[in-house]
């Protein structure tokens, strides 16, 4: 059965990954709407670094995000300017980390879903009055609203497998920033299996489901 601490571990993870799914859709719409549209020699460049926590250990992340946020790191000077204090070892810092971390699972979609509606579209609503911004919210929004519905699922799904990470970042603090892989992990290290196949069980249904509703779904149509 699950332990009140296991039920917490479950509950900070449903918060982190619904509070960094929704950043992220809101921080990654435009990051992929521009990677979509420019022709900017940056594009490379920009794409790289979106894509960079796909190939990049999540050991190697976490640790110079927790050097960058640490109190001798820029970030970690700024946010205790402006009075936040550090952010490592806080919730606030474990969504910091996932948004990073989870970013290509969202942009990549997005992105796909606005090149695959080409300029016809958009043309036609100009031609009719539209300002780019009204084409942009009636025309694109809606027409990529597959590759909204995958980003969201893959983000949220990816938020929630985050163990090494989440791990250099937020450490094992009960109730704070213990998230569900860490307690899988605590309950392995001390042999509570019966524990740790609860858990697991869970994560293993959970991940099934997701990929089963993107296979459905045809992968955003494209795949």
């Amino acid at each position: 059965m699950l332990e009140s601490a296991d039920l917490a571990a479950i509950t900070l993870t449903i918060r982190l990954a619904g509070l960094t799914t929704l950043l992220l859709l809101m921080i990654g719409t435009p990051v992929a709407w521009w990677l979509a549209h420019t022709r900017s020699p940056l594009k490379s460049v920009v794409g790289a670094v979106v894509t960079l926590p796909l190939v990049l250990p999540p050991a190697v992340l976490g640790f110079y995000l927790l050097i960058l946020m640490g109190p001798e790191g820029p970030v970690g000077r700024l946010t205790e300017a402006v009075g936040l204090g550090l952010l490592p070892f806080t919730f606030t810092g474990l969504v910091v980390a996932s948004i990073i971390y989870s970013m290509p699972f969202v942009v990549q979609p997005i992105e796909q879903a606005f090149a695959s509606i080409g300029e016809r579209p958009l043309e036609a609503a100009a031609t009719l009055g539209a300002s780019p911004a009204d084409a942009f919210f009636s025309v694109a929004l809606p027409l990529a609203r597959p590759g909204f519905i995958t980003a969201a699922v893959l983000g949220f799904a990816h938020t929630v497998g985050e163990f090494g990470v989440v791990l250099m970042i937020g450490g094992n603090i009960p109730g704070k920033t213990q998230v569900l892989s860490i307690a899988i992990y605590n309950h392995v290290e001390a042999m509570e299996y019966a524990n740790a196949h609860w858990l697991a069980g869970g994560m293993l249904c959970f991940s099934f489901l997701v990929l089963l509703i993107l296979y459905a779904r045809g992968w955003n149509r494209r795949q």
